[in-house]
């Protein structure tokens, strides 16, 4: 009778598990991934919750979400997600900032690494490359205004070039296409085949926030909303700072 009992009390746990575990569904872009992709694994082991995400470009998830797709999580820059509170299509509040990263340069695994440690080395070197890559992403806006404020817009326009959404500046820089490319840091020092050169020189660096919101309509708001906790942790500090961002 007692192993009965056991048994019964056993079943009724794995079923109570089961009911509240939720499947998580999440849309982010891709500054965050590397540091996300070590960090949502232990919290799915500690909660019992699945966490299903989809990584892409701004430009796609801003396509994305105006065709209708439904997700529990958004992550993007903190300003594009400001956007969405104000239509409406993240729920007013929920606005949470995870992490910050600097724009940083990288060449060719095994190529020599040029100066880019104040804004003169950095003119020369984008002057004397014969390709630049950067994103359609935040920092490539950021990038190309850049080059503008410094007077050398003209100069590097023909060099450009602009990787498709959610495509990694990296690919460009590791298959040769780009002689240096620009992208967040969190991207381009993470990347195979790339040696990190660095990050721009203080007096041009711009940090971009990243952030997450819970989308209208959220099917697992709550689940979500522990992921977030999770992700602004003292666990994931550490993390973040792995991946060459610093925890917001």
């Amino acid at each position: 009778m007692n192993s009965v009992i056991i048994v019964v009390a056993a079943g009724a746990l794995m079923f109570a598990g089961s009911v509240n575990a939720a499947e998580i569904k999440v849309l982010s872009t891709q500054a965050t991934e590397q540091s996300y992709r070590e960090l949502v694994p232990q919290f799915e082991k500690e909660t019992g919750h699945k966490v299903t995400t989809i990584f892409t470009g701004t430009l796609d998830l801003k396509k994305r979400i105006a065709a209708g797709e439904a997700y529990d999580l958004i992550i993007m820059a903190a300003t594009d997600l400001d956007g969405f509170v104000k239509a409406g299509t993240v729920v007013s509040g929920t606005r949470v900032d995870l992490a910050k990263s600097g724009v940083g340069a990288g060449v060719k695994a095994g190529a020599p690494k040029p100066d880019i440690s104040s804004v003169d080395a950095l003119k020369k070197t984008v002057l004397a490359a014969k390709s630049i890559g950067y994103s359609t992403g935040p920092s490539g806006l950021y990038i190309v205004g850049m080059f503008e404020k410094l007077g050398i817009g003209d100069q590097i326009k023909p060099k450009l070039k602009q990787t498709a959404t959610g495509v990694f500046v990296g690919t460009l820089v590791a298959s040769g296409e780009a002689e240096i490319g620009f992208q967040q840091v969190s991207e381009m020092s993470q990347f195979a085949g790339v040696d990190y050169v660095g990050p721009l020189p203080a007096a041009v660096q711009q940090y971009t926030t990243f952030a997450s919101g819970i989308q209208a309509g959220a099917k697992e708001a709550e689940a979500a909303k522990a992921l977030v906790k999770f992700l602004t942790s003292p666990t994931a500090a550490p993390v973040f700072r792995k991946k060459g961002m610093e925890p917001a």
